[in-house]
């Protein structure tokens, strides 16, 4: 993963996303989805455009499927934009750098 990229599980979920102070955006994925693997791109992109601002990371629903399944993720990649502990974008499937941008700087 990439440097500014953060790793999200059943375990750290409620500490580095709920309650964290600043917008982040969560992807949702597995090693073996395709669509998944196109977006790792365009999730390190946005982390790195955002870094200091949004925290953003992954959670491999495979292998937490906990917080997957209280998430509803029914389909992925699906990325979530949270804020204050709240959901308050979601974004399925292959989805362009500029829809999370807008999202993204709609928040800050």
């Amino acid at each position: 993963m990439a440097e500014n990229v953060l790793e999200f599980t059943d375990a750290n979920f409620q500490s580095e996303v709920l309650e964290a102070s600043e917008p982040v955006l969560v992807d949702f994925w597995a090693p073996w989805c395709g669509p998944c693997k196109m977006m790792m791109p365009t999730i390190e992109e946005i982390a790195s455009d955002y870094s200091g601002r949004v925290r953003v990371g992954k959670l491999n629903t495979d292998e937490n499927p906990g917080i997957a399944s209280a998430s509803s993720i029914s389909a992925i990649p699906t990325v979530k934009l949270y804020k204050g502990g709240q959901v308050v974008e979601t974004f399925v499937g292959v989805t362009p750098k500029e829809r999370f941008a807008a999202s993204l700087d709609s928040q800050l």
